[in-house]
């Protein structure tokens, strides 16, 4: 694809102007797109133009953009999120429905904890994740299952820093994060206390696939103070099943 005077692509100015979308800003101008993505202004305007004509983006009455349906239907096709979802939704509705807390499935990408799902109860305690939402692989639980059992090579990367705070408790020394991947590895689950949120403790378990090989994280977020053994068993439960769903 042609580059632009900067030297970007066109794939790197879509790519661009997508990113500024987040699960907490939806709606955006063209104008504050082309800003947040670091593009002339008639260069946003064009591009935006484009994507809306392509149904990847929308444009309401007010000019507002959001991100469009034809998007969603393209990413989902034959989509391996998609797939692992579907499997895994009976599970962590079970485990939801017996823990009445948050209950989360997370993959790696890009050096994050993607979410893919999360079933929540109005009683279910504090918690910052979203659906398609990230948190840093050091600072969550299930980033931790999925960094402890990620190649050597993103685990140094990782490790190498920076590991930045999300709360008092989050790990941000490089050894003392070495130690728990070790300590994630020789239990088969993590257990992060006021990791992310003072008042929560997360608690995650690798889900396999049929070789054995990690391929997602389930997790529940409990009360930083109530007992971890009940929701570790049903989590281990739920993994089993997701795993069996996969492959039956």
């Amino acid at each position: 694809m042609a580059n632009s005077p900067s030297g970007d692509s066109v794939t790197d100015r879509l790519l661009r102007v997508l990113e500024t979308f987040t699960p907490t800003r939806t709606v955006q101008t063209a104008s504050e797109i082309g800003r947040r993505a670091g593009l002339p202004s008639s260069t946003a305007h064009r591009v935006v133009g484009e994507l809306v004509e392509a149904g990847l983006l929308e444009r309401d009455d007010d000019r507002h953009v959001r991100v469009g349906m034809r998007l969603w239907e393209l990413a989902t096709r034959s989509s391996r999120a998609l797939r692992l979802r579907q499997a895994a939704l009976p599970a962590m509705e079970r485990v939801q429905s017996r823990v009445h807390e948050h209950t989360q499935l997370a993959i790696l990408e890009q050096d994050e904890a993607l979410f893919l799902e999360r079933l929540s109860s109005p009683e279910a305690t504090s918690n910052i994740t979203r659906v398609a939402g990230r948190l840093p692989l050091h600072a969550s639980s299930s980033g931790l299952v999925l960094l402890a059992f990620a190649e050597p090579e993103l685990q140094e990367r990782i490790l190498a820093g920076p590991l930045p705070a999300s709360a008092r408790a989050t790990l941000t020394d490089a050894a003392a994060l070495r130690r728990k991947l070790a300590e994630v590895r020789r239990l088969d689950h993590a257990v992060a206390p006021g990791y992310i949120e003072d008042v929560a403790t997360g608690i995650a378990v690798p889900v396999r696939d049929d070789a054995g090989a990690v391929i997602a994280a389930l997790s529940v977020v409990i009360p930083r103070d109530a007992p971890v053994e009940p929701p570790l068993r049903e989590l281990r439960a739920a993994a089993r099943d997701i795993r069996a769903a996969l492959h039956s």
